[in-house]
Parts: C-alpha cells; structure tokens; sequence
C-alpha cells in the first residue's frame, strides 16, 4: 500500500500531477515539488499572508490547504501573475514607491493587490488597508504599499497601464 497520492492540478496555466504525501501543504508543494519559490511560509498558521495564492479564483492561505484539496484546481501564484504581465504596474508602482524593503511579505502583497484590483471600482485607501490586514509586513509600516496600490487603482480607472521597468523583474517573486 503506498502512502502517496496522485495530484493533478492547473498551476499558471500549466496542467502539472504528481504522487504526493497526503498531507503536504500546497505551500510546500509549490516550493519544493513545482519550484515555485515565490509563494513564501512565514507563521504557517494563516496569519502572515506570505503563502497567499489565487485557487480557483480565491485568495488562500496555501499553508493552511494541503494540495491534494487543491487537485483539479486552477492555481495561481505570484510567478504566474508577473509572468504573463497581469501585475507589472504594481510591481513597478511598488518598485517606485519603496513598497518593499526585505522583500519577504511582497509576493502575498501582491497577490491581495491584485485580487482587490480586479474587483470593480477604485478601492478607497481605507478599503485598502482593510484588504491588506490579511498581510504581514515588519518593514514598512504600509503606508508606502497603500499608496502604490492606490495608484495603481487610480491609473486602471483612468486607462492609463504602467510598463514594468527592466529591474523590476529581477525582484518580482
């Protein structure tokens, strides 16, 4: 009897299966199995919004779901989204505005901004905040964050779309 389990799910687009343990987090499978570095552990209680991905179009804490809960999803992570370009204004917004100093908590970021952004209207910087209150952040004290996305949000509604600079791609995930 064999303790692995076989997976198939879409991660950016790309049908991946493999056999894995039962219990590993999508997390750890992303990291470790598909090389995914960019999906971070921090507390692995749901609490730091470092791991967040994007499941089956929700943003979710892939510490807390094991991946086998994941097969037959379609996932997303931060690679996925900088990859196909969906949030280089926000990278380059973050880049610009010092949204980032360690870098650790960006990528979870990131992937709320973008979930928030993708909700119809200009969210208000208080709606902002509420949405990032899900992430994590020792280093800037959000302010700096809050008005990248608010920008972003502004430029979006005005049509106006941000090209990414050469550097930032460098650091996106």
């Amino acid at each position: 009897m064999s303790d692995l389990v076989n997976v198939t799910m879409t991660v950016n687009g790309t049908e991946v299966s493999h056999s894995i343990a039962p219990r590993i987090t999508l997390a750890d499978f992303l990291r470790q199995t598909l090389e995914l570095t960019g999906t971070h552990t921090g507390c692995e209680m749901g609490v730091c919004g470092a791991c967040l991905v994007i499941l089956d179009g929700r943003v979710v804490h892939s510490c807390l779901t094991y991946a086998v809960q994941a097969s037959g999803a379609a996932i997303e992570t931060v690679e996925g989204l900088s990859e196909r370009t969906a949030i280089a204004d926000l990278q380059e917004a973050f880049h610009q505005r010092n949204a980032l100093q360690c870098g650790f908590c960006t990528p979870g970021m990131l992937m709320t901004a973008h979930a928030l952004l993708s909700q119809p209207g200009v969210p208000t910087r208080e709606e902002i905040r509420d949405a990032l209150s899900g992430n994590y952040c020792r280093c800037t004290g959000y302010e700096a964050i809050v008005d990248a996305i608010a920008k972003v949000a502004r430029d979006r509604d005005a049509g106006v779309i941000a090209q990414a600079s050469e550097e930032v791609g460098a650091w996106a995930c």
